[in-house]
């Protein structure tokens, strides 16, 4: 999916959580961008802080690669983890 596709599926996802009243639900079944995100900004911190790197690599998933994880393994791991999110979110909020 391009920029485009992944833009509007995001913005959509947004505005149904604005509509709901639940913004909050974006952080749970949104985690892996949040992790994504997050990880960036904690590498960032600590290398400009402390001189030292968290992760080998930023963001995570490039950790993962280069701790020997293949392409497949990380997305099929990803996809568990964003769809056992979103099956909480679901459980909880319905």
């Amino acid at each position: 999916m391009g920029d485009v596709g992944s833009l509007a599926l995001g913005g959509m996802l947004a505005v149904v959580a604005l509509m709901l009243h639940r913004e909050w639900s974006l952080l749970l079944i949104g985690i892996i961008f949040v992790c994504e995100t997050a990880s960036v900004i904690l590498q960032v911190l600590s290398f400009k802080l402390t001189g030292k790197r968290i992760f080998k690599m930023s963001p995570i998933h490039h950790h993962f690669e280069m701790s020997g994880w293949s392409e497949w393994r990380i997305d099929i791991t990803f996809w568990i983890v964003g769809a056992v999110a979103s099956g909480l979110y679901l459980a909880f909020a319905l």
